[in-house]
């Protein structure tokens, strides 16, 4: 940080001040965030035991849990932290280290699913070339090309961030640290920030969003041509579990990183709701219909007993 910053750190303001309703805010996000934990590790577990689900889609999903790991991990315990804690302070390093990171695994997600899309193009459209298609060598390559975007886009943005000034304001009506949150505290011009901040929106998010929606446009086209029910019932449902994932993704993620930053009651839902809720459902939106993955688990029970 430049010499001339007076501020050291900043308070999170977080959910509420009230101090039981923070301690029962306590518990209830310590029980999302174990069970976050146990969720995708679970999911991970099996994904990596069985060899039925050593697939292309299932690949992508293992990335996926292992994401939201991170993604959860990069905010729960500093706000688990401070729901405890009487001093809800963050160094401005740590604060903007947040920012990187939350950008960098969010960015990541969005990537990953719109290569997960394209994955269920590739296996409605062609299922007979679909192994052949989506082999290991392009699988890698995908996953490492949404990990190098996403980290590259988080590294432009901290980078301009950090020519930011902070000379009084501390205060974050907030639970995390999230750049948005930062441009009211700013003694400096905030328009090189925010305009690497607007264009990394469009290009980055919203041009995996149209990467998605071309891809279910060309899905749909593909299962209106099956002619049996089932069929189609089938092609659906495999559909089913990643498109409810972008929606909870995308109709959070972007509307928070839209909307004006006020601090309002809408703002930290649409943040919790990405942040903490969606890492753990995602397991068990994945889990719950995907006959797969039960299958898997009941093999895997069955040789452990």
């Amino acid at each position: 940080m430049r010499n001339h910053s007076v501020v050291s750190e900043f308070i999170l303001l977080g959910l509420s001040a009230d101090p039981q309703i923070q301690a029962l805010l306590f518990v209830l996000f310590l029980v999302i965030y174990l069970l976050t934990l146990m969720g995708n590790l679970m999911l991970l577990l099996v994904i990596r035991a069985d060899s039925h689900l050593h697939t292309p889609m299932y690949f992508f999903l293992g990335q996926l849990s292992f994401l939201d790991l991170c993604h959860s991990s990069v905010t729960v315990p500093k706000l688990l932290e401070n729901l405890l804690s009487e001093k809800k302070t963050i160094s401005v390093e740590g604060c903007l280290a947040q920012v990187f990171f939350v950008f960098a695994t969010g960015g990541t997600e969005s990537c990953l699913l719109a290569v997960m899309a394209y994955d269920r193009y590739v296996a409605i459209s062609s299922p007979l070339l679909y192994g052949q298609m989506m082999n290991r060598q392009l699988c890698m390559g995908l996953v490492w090309g949404s990990w190098s975007l996403a980290f590259l886009d988080a590294l432009i943005n901290i980078l301009v961030a950090l020519n930011l000034d902070f000379c009084e304001a501390q205060n974050i009506h907030h639970f995390s640290c999230e750049l948005p949150s930062l441009y009211p505290l700013s003694c400096s011009d905030v328009s090189a920030s925010f305009t690497a901040l607007l264009c990394s929106s469009l290009l980055h998010f919203f041009g995996n969003f149209f990467l998605i929606f071309f891809s279910y446009v060309r899905i749909l086209s593909t299962i209106l041509r099956i002619s049996s029910t089932t069929g189609r019932s089938k092609a659906f449902s495999t559909c089913f579990s990643h498109l409810t994932a972008v929606i909870f993704f995308y109709g959070s993620g972007l509307l928070r990183y839209l909307m004006p930053n006020s601090g309002s009651t809408q703002e930290l839902i649409f943040s919790l709701q990405y942040s903490v809720v969606t890492p753990m459902l995602n397991p068990l939106i994945y889990s719950l219909k995907n006959k797969e993955v039960k299958a898997a688990v009941r093999r895997i029970l069955r040789k452990c007993v």
